[in-house]
């Protein structure tokens, strides 16, 4: 059988062996013995290899898993050098295995776990049968880690998993932690063992889990570590689970032995043979392990106190009682605490032995006792040991009795050996580990006579925590789960945690005590130390920091911890060899492996645990009966103390993993073939050494002066300030080398495939040169202002005994040791960067040159070797530069020396001087890395100056004149606001100054500005400028685009008055559009204007919000309001608020306008003169007053007609407002009338002196006669408005209306339509899209035919639809005026007529327009000559009986539809008031008729028979139309007829009657024979019932407005009689009876 199993590995291996993941297993033991690692030989490389305490899982490339050891749950015993393939799990893509002590689990490629092994525990999970009583799972089987929290549940994806002996985790996608097993390393809530299914630890949600690592009975996880303000929304939880116990005994407290009550609630027995029972003997087969402590879980939700006697210590109580438990938090209720019997105090006969062990306990040193009897008190280790507390798992009798006769029983207890005497002396020696325990620990007195527990325990089991939300989120790698740790920027975090729970009996935990935890708990001391890796053995833990080193605690038995103490119960560096760098971990039963950078690139082994003995041959029985006993960690006799080398690593090559399980090791090695493996290698070594030298140059120097703010004000205050920016340009860099490095020692793992192009050096090269760039200007400002001087002083003042260990860092001269050198210290991390190209550089030797890989190798390899030779150039500038402020010193050089400052070269010598410069006059100029300063001294003998000017370099123009026959030497330098010549006294000194002054500038302006080769000062460029000269520019702040010197293009302006302009600039003025902010001082609010100007004002078409409060927007000329404008003024709460919409000249309102006085309720449409109302004008008001006539100077004067809301009417003279004087009529609404002289005002009062007129009898009264009256007075609709379509002819470049360049006018078009998609960065797509279709020039300068027409209609149709487009301004500001003049005070039944002929006036000048854009159009009224496929069509009778069409072109069918549904509202509206009362009869009547049936209907309205509908067609089905039925009769005419209410344009509404007559025809030419024809007595009654059953509301306004803005051509066609009969059944409809 054993050899079927094996023959799943493959019979012939490839002739040519795999070069990666070569593995290498043998047993742990020291270098007391030579060691021979037994090479596993698989025809794949392996990926990953898990080992577990009597067994292995090997991990192939594709997949494939293979198993070897000891499989219990086969019965099969497999050899390491033949693993059998898991022919189970073939066909799934396997990317990683975890194996615990005696099961097995592996992770697909798409997150689902699969389990197989023994299961007493749970730790498989249910079974595919979903019985929970199968021990032991032979095959691979899928687990669902299921989140039944969501709605509906949903499947968890794992990315990690993790075994120990009786328990497993599952680390999933969302960064969560599941748990299933049993025993408290579960981490959940909950007192029910085993937990089948896999739970979420709740404890750790919202945390961010990186890594988890699985003991024997503990659990490990490595959790991103929460922002400050995160961390407080997991105080309360911490708080909540600490419980307070105390016992008190006569003002005496003291602690009680942990292996009596445990403060987690976890009561532990001592009862040791009952554990003898035959279900305990058949589970020692799977679990090697003897005997085993029992628990109970026991909540406790509040702070208890337990109170007991003296004399009640070690003495039995009676049957029933317990020492009571006093609950201190809110009650004094008093609990029995079931955890406290007799039997177990019996443990302690007295209380001496008692006071001894608590002596023990407060000086961490744990004497190990030998116990010989089963009765005997074993000591506190062993008791309380992962093996004293086993899961409470409910065993299956069938299959104890099926393995009673293989088990081998153990009916001792194991004693520990004694400790080493040289353990016992260094216990004692070291100093105390109370500080460093966790803050939710248990304090142990010192004194050993007492013991107090503090106010806190670690987490008790508590309710079921709700879900918190995810802080954080990354991407998983399925491959590498430890990579999850990953940042935003794709770098792994060293800002973590390290949480633990489980069984503490020997200190694995870390918390400073030996007590068990059964929820997580933060490892406090580990908190900050960067920690990357965890790794857990039986009983012990590992750390593994970013910095290379490496924490132990737990179990040290074997020596597996790396130093003597034992145990450790609380994390301690393990100790090194010099100079070795830990970059990974592992942890066995009894040791520790260490992986390790040493002298050389290639990796070092070392171990720490028990040495190899003398091989000797056990007899199997021996085997047999130790195997199952030994549960808990016992001394080894041989053991190493510190990490020692293992020689065989030599020859292994490049490892890239280690692994332990048991008793055995293992490592996955890589061959060099390639090269890469090297490359990859030594970058990861080289990044670890820096890492490890900035982490002790921060920590020996820049932490401890940064530390000392006391001492900081003696650097002064510039170099203080600079010391914190180098300090924090210094951590950015540490965080990013600590990161990179970390990242690549996880990447070494990757054992499948190393993807160059992956490296961070190459997919963040960028972010890597902007932080060693900082850091570098960060050393050098510090540098130049003499800040090394003053640290070194400060260093040697408080660094003391450091200074030794800081020369040690110095690796600029390795020779010279000394005096520390701080400048070449700091300086020395840009010696990396070509480390960097040097690796990268030996990367690209082993790819082709052809291959990506190759060209991004070589890009960042040029980038970073630049970079290099860039930074060093800066250095050397800066030493220079120090020198230079060394050698100038004094006041007058002070205000110019700055840290970002470097000195290039200067003229002391008089090489470069001013042209045209006096014989005595002393020029010196400076040229620095950002600015040419030009010094003229007063004395020149001495280093003082007079005065200076410094011109930034930025805004500096340099260009060489050439030599002339004088041979002069000039340079010409051009300034913002000056131009002056510089002269060289040789070429050679010309050249050098043009070198350096070229080369500056085009590194301000990153390689030449806009349109410029390197190396040429740039002509158009963007700076910034602070303006000092006089004129309306000083003191401004400018920041863009220049111009040869002058400021041109867009960029921004800022006064110290608080004045600022953005926006377009041109020969240094304001010129395009931009938006400027004006404060006002008066009213302390600043105004805003945005909008084109010209030549430094305010010129075109612009909103200006005034601080005030008032709001203009309109044309403006010359800074002043010119042309079409709408000035806001006031507010609502003032005496002036009111709205003026017209015309303006030079500021003031001229011309029409309409003005809206919000505040009286009035609204003036009229002519204005100097902001005064003069002119034939018109007047409305709220209340309905309406007047026309002329005003003068600000008020109603002369001829003028008022009419008033009830018809009265008056007709006459004027001298102030709503006063008359003078001759006059005044017409009652009955028709009679006065006439005479009339003086008053309207509302107070008239004096009459006339002649009443009254109406007689016989004389029909003329409703109407103000209709003959109204309009006389007022502003000719043709002349309205003027400035708008000005405004349109200026934007298209017209000054006169018709009178410009028509190829201009499309070219200013296109202009406005870029210009405001530039301006208007906000557009949808689809605009986008129209606004791209218009910048295209359409054909306008041919003829106009039916096929360029409708392109023409096209193209309108689009261009009014957009307001940037001149046309679709036009459109916008015409409904625009319409509405302020027709809504609100406007909507007066009497406008009606002026708004209609105010529509017909737009549609005019709008086709003017349109004509001179496409001068193909005919005039007004003419006619295309093709075929027509318009709407507007005109039929005529030829005597060929033939019907022949024309397309007539007319300004309202043409615009119209593009006008009017936006002035539509309005319009309907006052159509709807002018005919009210007309409305009122029609809809009464419409109310009545409508109550009658169809028949009756029809008969009263004079219907003849033959036209009634007899039947009705409803979903197939014929019925007949009865006497009583109603609505039934010509629906679709109906409906359709309903239609005309949802149209706009008369054109539309005249095709819903074309087709209510077509739906009326189809109804009534099935009941005639023959050719049907309509005469108009039988349609005008059919047609009648089809209108009274629409019920049209407003089908009076409809009419009319059908009638008024109906196309003229169409008026006497076919369509012009189908609108004749619809007005005549609206009047026939009103002049029904009522009775």
């Amino acid at each position: 059988m054993e050899n079927k199993e094996h023959s799943g590995l493959a019979e012939e291996q490839d002739t040519v062996p795999p070069q990666r993941g070569l593995l290498h297993i043998w047993q742990s033991g020291g270098p007391s013995e030579p060691l021979c690692p037994e090479r596993v030989c698989l025809p794949q490389c392996v990926l990953q290899v898990a080992l577990g305490e009597h067994h292995g899982l090997l991990l192939a490339q594709g997949g494939q898993v293979y198993s070897f050891g000891e499989l219990l749950w086969r019965g099969l015993s497999v050899p390491v050098s033949t693993p059998v393939l898991e022919v189970s799990l073939q066909g799934t893509t396997v990317v990683r295995v975890a194996s615990g002590g005696f099961h097995c689990g592996a992770l697909s490629e798409q997150g689902s776990v699969y389990m197989w092994g023994e299961n007493t525990a749970g730790q498989c999970g249910p079974t595919e049968g979903g019985t929970d009583s199968n021990l032991t799972v032979a095959e691979p089987y899928p687990l669902a880690v299921v989140d039944n929290e969501v709605v509906p549940p949903a499947v968890v994806r794992v990315v990690d998993l993790a075994c120990g002996r009786e328990h497993s985790l599952a680390l999933s996608a969302q960064n969560e932690l599941w748990a299933w097993g049993s025993g408290c390393q579960l981490g959940l809530v909950t007192s029910n063992f085993p937990v089948w299914k896999p739970q979420k630890v709740e404890h750790l949600a919202g945390r961010h889990v990186i890594q988890v690592a699985c003991g024997a009975y503990h659990s490990l996880a490595l959790v991103r570590s929460l922002h400050p303000q995160n961390s407080n929304a997991h105080k309360p939880r911490e708080k909540r689970s600490a419980s307070h116990l105390s016992l008190t005994k006569k003002d005496e407290s003291f602690s009680v032995d942990d292996a009596h009550y445990c403060p987690l609630g976890v009561e532990l027995t001592e009862s040791m043979s009952a554990e003898t029972s035959a279900r305990r003997r058949s589970k020692q087969r799977f679990q090697p392990a003897g005997g085993s402590h029992r628990y109970q879980t026991v909540l406790f939700p509040y702070t208890y106190s337990i109170s007991n006697n003296k004399e009640n210590v070690g003495k039995s109580e009676p049957d029933g009682q317990d020492d009571p438990i006093t609950q201190t938090d809110s009650c004094t209720t008093s609990y029995p605490l079931p955890g406290l019997t007799d039997k177990k105090k019996r443990a302690f006969p007295n209380e001496l032995e008692l006071q001894n062990l608590l002596q023990k306990l407060s000086g961490h040193s744990l004497e190990m006792q030998n116990s010989s009897g089963l009765g005997d008190s074993d000591s506190l280790s062993s008791q309380t040991s992962d093996d004293s507390c086993v899961s409470s798992t409910p065993f299956n009798d069938q299959l104890s009795a099926a393995y009673t006769n293989e088990a081998t029983v153990c009916e001792g207890v194991r004693s520990s050996t004694p400790m080493g005497l040289e353990e016992l002396s260094l216990q004692k020696k070291k100093k105390s580990l109370q500080g460093y325990k966790s803050s939710s620990l248990t304090d142990l007195s010192r004194d050993g006579k007492t013991g107090t527990r503090r106010s806190s325990l670690p987490g008790t089991a508590t309710h079921k925590t709700p879900s918190r939300p995810h802080l954080y989120g990354c991407k998983s790698s399925s491959s590498s789960p430890i990579l999850n740790s990953a940042t935003e920027e794709g770098f792994p975090t060293l800002e973590t945690e390290v949480w633990s729970w489980g069984r503490g009996s020997e200190g694995q935990l870390g918390h400073g005590d030996q007590l068990a935890r059964l929820q997580p708990l933060c490892i406090k001391c580990l908190t900050g130390e960067e920690v990357i890796k965890v790794a857990a053995g039986s009983h012990h833990s590992l750390a593994l920091t970013a910095q290379c080193q490496v924490y132990s605690w737990g179990s040290n038995m074997c020596g597996q911890l790396g130093h003597v103490n034992s145990p450790v119960t609380v994390p301690q560096q393990t100790k090194l060899w010099d100079d070795l760098r830990a970059w990974d971990v592992s942890a066995g039963q009894s040791h520790s492996l260490v992986l390790a950078d040493g002298d050389l690139v290639e990796p070092v082994l070392l171990y720490c645990g028990q040495q190899q003995e003398p091989r000797r041959e056990p007899s199997e029985a021996s085997c047999q009966s130790k195997r199952p006993c030994q549960r808990s960690p016992s001394r080894a006799e041989n053991y190493t103390v510190r990490p020692t080398l293992l020689p065989f690593c030599v020859e292994m090559g490049y490892i890239s993993n280690v692994s332990s399980g048991g008793q055995r090791c293992a490592l996955l090695a890589n061959r060099n073939v390639t090269c890469v493996i090297s490359a990859v290698h030594e970058l990861a070594f080289v990044e670890r050494k820096f890492y490890c030298w900035l982490s002790s140059v921060k920590k020996l120097l820049l932490t401890p002066l940064y530390n000392k703010e006391s001492a900081r004000p003696s650097l002064g205050e510039t170099c203080s300030r600079l010391f914190l920016s180098l300090c924090g340009t210094f951590n950015h860099l540490s965080v990013l080398i600590g990161q990179h490095s970390t990242w690549l020692s996880r990447s070494v793992h990757e054992v499948q495939c190393h993807d160059v192009t992956s490296l961070h050096l190459l997919v963040h090269t960028q972010h890597f040169l902007d932080i060693y760039t900082a850091y570098c200007t960060a050393v050098g400002d510090f540098q130049v202002m003499g800040g090394f001087q003053s640290l070194h002083k400060l260093s040697l003042e408080f660094l003391g005994s450091q200074q030794t260990k800081l020369a040690e860092l110095d690796e600029s001269d390795p020779s010279v040791r000394g005096a520390v050198d701080l400048g070449s210290l700091l300086y020395w991390p840009l010696q990396h960067l070509h480390q960097y190209s040097q690796v990268l550089l030996k990367l690209e030797a082993c790819y082709d040159v052809l291959t990506t890989e190759y060209q991004s190798l070589h890009h960042s390899c040029m980038q970073f070797e630049s970079l290099s030779r860039f930074l060093l150039r800066r250095k050397k500038e800066a030493e220079v530069t120090f020198l230079f402020w060394k050698t100038h010193s004094g006041k007058n050089t002070e205000g110019l020396r700055l840290p970002q400052r470097r000195v290039l070269c200067e003229s002391s010598n008089r090489t470069l001087t001013l042209q045209g410069a006096g014989r005595f006059s002393n020029h010196w100029f400076i040229l620095f890395n950002d600015a040419l300063v030009h010094i003229q001294r007063a004395i020149p003998s001495q280093s003082l100056f007079s005065t200076h000017h410094v011109y930034p370099l930025n805004c500096l123009w340099v260009k060489p004149l050439p030599e002339n026959d004088s041979g002069c030497y000039a340079i010409k330098i051009t300034c913002p606001e000056e131009t002056f010549t510089l002269v060289a006294s040789t070429p050679e000194e010309k050249n050098k100054w043009l070198h350096f002054l070229h080369q500056e500038v085009d590194g301000l302006l990153a390689g030449g500005g806009r349109g410029s080769p390197p190396g040429i000062t740039a002509v158009s460029r963007t700076a910034s400028y602070t303006f000092t000269g006089e004129g309306r520019l000083k003191d401004g702040q400018y920041t863009g685009s220049w111009h040869a010197g002058r400021i041109h293009g867009r960029g921004t302006m800022r006064w110290p008055s608080g004045q600022t302009y953005t926006g377009n600039f041109k020969n240094g003025l304001e010129d395009g559009y931009g938006e400027c902010i004006i404060p006002d001082k008066l009213l302390n609010k600043a105004g805003c204007y945005q909008g084109h100007w010209r030549d430094g004002k305010i010129h075109g078409f612009g909103i200006y919000r005034y601080a005030s409060g008032d709001v203009y927007e309109g044309c403006f000329s010359d800074g002043q309001r010119h042309g079409y404008g709408m000035l806001s003024s006031g507010k609502m709460d003032k005496t002036s608020s009111g709205v003026f919409i017209g015309q303006w000249v030079y500021d003031k309102k001229t011309g029409y306008g309409v003005y809206d006085d919000i505040t009286r309720g009035e609204k003036y449409m009229g002519m204005w003169l100097d902001d005064e109302r003069h002119g034939r004008a018109l007047v409305v008001t709220q209340y309905g007053v309406y007047y026309e006539g002329h005003f003068r100077e600000n008020k109603m004067s002369g001829l003028g007609l008022l009419v008033s809301d009830d018809d009265t009417a008056f007709h006459g003279e004027f001298s102030e407002d709503w006063t008359v004087n003078g001759k006059g009529v005044l017409s009652l609404a009955n028709g009679d009338s006065i006439e005479g002289h009339f003086s008053g005002e309207w509302n107070a009062g008239l004096k009459v002196t006339g002649t009443y007129t009254k109406l007689a009898a016989d004389e029909p009264e003329d409703k109407d006669r103000d209709h003959f009256l109204l309009g006389q007075h007022v502003v000719a609709a043709g002349e309205r408005w003027v400035c708008v379509f000005d405004e349109c002819w200026r934007r298209l470049g017209c000054d006169v209306a018709a009178r410009g360049d028509r190829t201009t006018a499309w070219e200013n078009i296109a202009v406005s339509i870029a210009s405001g998609r530039q301006h208007s960065p906000h557009l949808s797509r689809s605009q986008s899209k129209v606004l791209e279709g218009l910048e295209c020039i359409p054909q306008h300068g041919e003829a106009v035919t039916v096929k360029n027409y409708n392109n023409i209609q096209r193209y309108l149709t689009k261009a009014c639809e957009t307001p940037i487009h001149p046309l679709g301004w036009l459109v916008e500001t015409l409904v625009t005026v319409y509405r302020m003049t027709y809504v609100g005070v406007g909507s007066n039944r009497r406008l009606l007529r002026e708004a209609v002929k105010e529509l017909q006036a737009y549609l005019q000048h709008f086709y003017c327009i349109v004509r001179f854009l496409f001068p193909g159009l005919p005039e007004d009224g003419g006619i295309l000559p093709e075929t027509p496929i318009s709407p507007c069509k005109i039929r005529y009778s030829s005597s060929s009986m033939e019907e022949s069409f024309v397309t007539v072109v007319s300004s309202s069918s043409l615009l119209l539809p593009r006008l009017l549904p936006q002035l539509y509202p309005p319009l309907f509206m006052l159509y709807c008031l002018h005919d009210e009362q007309q409305e009122v009869q029609y809809w009464e009547r419409i109310l009545r008729l409508n109550k009658q049936p169809d028949h009756s209907l029809l008969r009263f309205l004079g219907v003849q028979e033959k036209f009634w509908p007899k039947f009705i067609t409803v979903l197939g089905e014929t019925i007949k139309i009865g006497p009583s039925s109603k609505d039934v009769c010509f629906v679709c005419a109906v409906e359709t007829l309903q239609q005309i209410s949802t149209t706009f344009t008369p054109s539309d509404k005249l095709l819903v009657i074309q087709r209510t007559f077509e739906e009326l025809t189809q109804e009534i030419k099935p009941m005639q024979d023959g050719d049907f024809l309509w005469c108009m007595d039988d349609l005008l009654p059919l047609f009648l019932y089809i209108v009274l059953r629409a019920s049209i509301r407003n089908l009076g306004a409809e009419v009319s407005l059908i009638e008024d803005m109906m196309d003229p051509n169409v008026q006497h066609g076919e369509l012009g009689l189908m609108f004749t009969t619809l007005k005549a059944c609206y009047i026939q409809i009103q002049l029904e009876s009522t009775t």
